[in-house]
């Protein structure tokens, strides 16, 4: 990584770099407080973020969708400067911006935050695929869902017996072998960790999903 550039940053945040860019950015980051700040910024954007439904971007994302959330960005740091506790109203609003532009009007604008109704449905997209494998020489099991978009996948994974402190990366598996990051995470205490991420890879051509450690070690492989 030479210089700041942002669009890395950002695939950096999502976990979707492969093992030599992330390793490019984390060198970058270690010596740049700038693009550690803008990498804060981004983290907090994307919890903000968060409780945007995935179908609602299973066209790809919206028209001019990353000006709005590079506008919004810049509104919350020099906001950051004056009153930190504005910076949550200005998240909240962005949030319930992308989602009114992902769906094409401004319906969700006003919607209660109280959450859904108790007899609401989940949309679950169609070609959602799920499958659970546990490896029996690591002891670890793996509950995969795949969910299709436009040329990629959102991956969730719900991934225990890690030993606790592992850093590891859940890998998406193509049929010819070829492999795609979809996220990383540190393994927890105790429990299991969902982890939640996204692979550049044809909702047709995810064969597997695959948990290893960052040394290489393949920890569990869900078939799909």
């Amino acid at each position: 990584m030479s210089g700041h550039e942002t669009a890395l940053l950002g695939a950096y945040v999502l976990g979707v770099l492969d093992r030599a860019e992330q390793g490019a950015v984390q060198d970058h980051l270690d010596g740049c407080a700038a693009c550690r700040r803008e990498v804060d910024d981004l983290r907090e954007m994307e919890i903000a973020l968060g409780e945007i439904p995935p179908e609602a971007f299973l066209e790809g994302p919206p028209p001019g969708g990353e000006l709005l959330l590079r506008r919004t960005l810049d509104e919350v740091r020099g906001e950051r400067r004056r009153q930190t506790w504005r910076n949550r109203t200005l998240l909240a609003t962005a949030a319930a911006l992308v989602v009114a532009v992902a769906l094409g009007g401004g319906a969700l604008i006003g919607r209660p935050a109280a959450g859904p109704a108790p007899d609401a449905v989940a949309v679950v997209p169609a070609g959602t695929r799920t499958a659970t494998a546990t490896d029996a020489a690591t002891g670890v099991t793996m509950a995969v869902e795949v969910r299709p978009a436009a040329g990629w996948v959102r991956v969730r994974a719900t991934v225990s017996g890690i030993p606790a402190g592992e850093q590891c990366r859940l890998v998406v598996v193509a049929p010819d072998g070829s492999r795609e990051q979809a996220g990383s995470w540190l393994g927890p205490e105790s429990g299991s960790t969902t982890v939640d991420g996204a692979a550049l890879i044809a909702p047709a051509d995810v064969a597997a999903v695959q948990a290893e450690t960052y040394a290489g070690q393949i920890l569990v492989t869900t078939p799909l």
